[in-house]
């Protein structure tokens, strides 16, 4: 067995490989210790919750967990049946919960699965948690116990725990305005976690949806359930062929969202970020600061200096987001690949809600979504994001992460570079505003090299460049 190593989101590996029923007990045994081992009274209560996706054996490795938790003294509640992670988040935060515990590997192709932890806040664990946790793999043997004995003494409880979420949810978005829109929408849930549920929450409501995908699949039909251009053709046609005024599809564990347009355009994450900023302040009349990572979208900041609101920015990966919207008032935080966290919910992503949210922005506005595109457009200018994944060796990290700190760029093609941003990766900031930005993927075998320009041939033109310097240094 290879070893257990956790990453920019909990630990992810290839099922059978790595995440073995051997090593998804060993790690449960670490947070179990872990949860032993604090002292502070928001520990003291010792209750998890843990949920799962619709991948390959998730099921059993979450009842694993759930297991071996409550062989530690640990009571557990346990998802009865597949859910979206928000809703492991959102039961945390309801029930003043430790902890939770979700099955998943989210966006990874079908022979992944993996691990997240929540922290008590009802978010992604910090680097001081997921930290202490690594720390104590293979200290101490696994405890276990059956699950019928857990249940049978109380310390093991199977029930719903997606219904908090929902029914907070419907409270969140405006269904009186739901209710008069006439939308039609496809959904496309990718044989995860999302399953029907968006159709449940509209139930009665002036929005007709259809469904592609939603039921169970852990082989994904063959495709990876990351919301994406190169995964989601065949919701892009059918969005056109079919009239539908939206596209909306969820990833593996429903907690990112991507959107299509009546063309068939898929918005970027940053572009969906950007409207649903736009409808929380002029329409929902909302205020706080906005979170973006190192590769989000200067037109973000370019509308939070109109609407005179804050912007912070973080390294890649929700665990640093959830940080700053526990502690801070936050209007909403999100990542480049259609994650977004909300005001007065949970410092967490919701694929549920950024697609209840962005269907009332289109019933707000009472016009096409294409045409409240093309009016940003015209009011901030044009931003154009790109991003290319290359498949890039463990054992030559620290070799290219050297070079590119040897031999920073002074320009990007012919264009002058004024910042370099390596807090997560490096990221030339040029003096037009354009940008690239290189890093190492923390959940993949992989080298991201993403960029922002005004057109797209610019921004793949920096992306060839991107590829060409990143392997020159090595």
């Amino acid at each position: 067995m290879g070893k257990i190593e956790f990453g920019t989101d909990g630990w992810r590996a290839i099922i059978s490989e790595d995440f073995t029923f051997e090593n998804v007990a060993i790690v449960a045994q670490a947070i179990a210790d872990f949860l032993r081992s604090k002292k502070d009274p928001i520990y003291r209560k010792r209750k998890i919750v843990v949920g799962y996706d619709t991948r390959f054996l998730s099921d059993k490795y979450a009842e694993i967990t759930a297991r071996v938790l409550a062989a530690n003294g640990i009571k557990t509640v346990l998802s009865d049946e597949p859910c979206p992670t928000p809703a492991v988040s959102y039961y945390i935060k309801k029930y003043k919960l430790t902890g939770g515990v979700m099955i998943t590997a989210s966006h990874n192709p079908p022979a992944y699965n993996g691990v997240k932890y929540k922290g008590y806040f009802g978010g992604s664990a910090g680097s001081d948690i997921i930290d202490a946790i690594e720390a104590r793999l293979y200290k101490k043997s696994v405890k276990d116990m059956p699950l019928e004995e857990a249940v049978g003494k109380g310390k093991v409880i199977v029930k719903d725990i997606i219904s908090p979420q929902l029914d907070f949810i419907k409270k969140y978005a405006d269904m009186k305005k739901l209710k008069k829109g006439k939308l039609k929408v496809l959904v496309d849930s990718m044989n995860g976690a999302g399953g029907t549920y968006l159709g449940e929450i509209l139930k009665n409501t002036g929005i007709k949806v259809d469904y592609m995908y939603a039921e169970r699949n852990p082989g994904f039909h063959g495709r990876a359930p990351e919301p994406n251009v190169k995964h989601l053709k065949e919701l892009i046609c059918r969005v056109k062929k079919g009239k539908y005024d939206l596209g909306v599809a969820t990833d593996g564990d429903a907690d990112r969202v991507a959107i299509v347009d009546a063309r068939g355009a898929i918005l970027t994450g940053h572009k969906v970020m950007a409207l649903l900023l736009k409808h929380l302040v002029e329409n929902r009349k909302m205020r706080g600061g906005v979170i973006q990572t190192v590769c989000g979208t200067g037109l973000i900041n370019k509308m939070c200096r109109e609407y005179g609101l804050k912007i912070y920015e973080t390294p890649v990966g929700f665990k640093y987001i959830c940080d700053l919207m526990y502690k801070n008032n936050i209007l909403l935080g999100g990542e480049e690949t259609g994650g977004i966290g909300f005001k007065n919910y949970i410092p967490e992503r919701d694929g549920f809600l950024s697609a209840l949210l962005m269907m009332e922005l289109v019933i707000s506005e009472k016009k096409p979504l294409k045409n409240i595109v093309a009016e940003l457009n015209k009011k901030y200018g044009n931003y154009v994001y790109e991003r290319e994944d290359v498949l890039f060796p463990r054992s030559k990290r620290k070799k290219i992460t050297s070079g590119l700190k040897k031999n920073p760029l002074k320009k990007v093609m012919n264009k002058e570079v004024v910042e370099l941003n390596d807090s997560d990766g490096f990221k030339f900031s040029c003096k037009d505003g354009t940008w690239l930005l290189i890093r190492l993927s923390g959940t993949e075998p992989k080298l991201r090299i993403y960029s922002e320009t005004p057109s797209v041939k610019q921004s793949l033109k920096y992306i060839e460049f991107g590829k060409k310097y990143a392997f020159s240094v090595m």
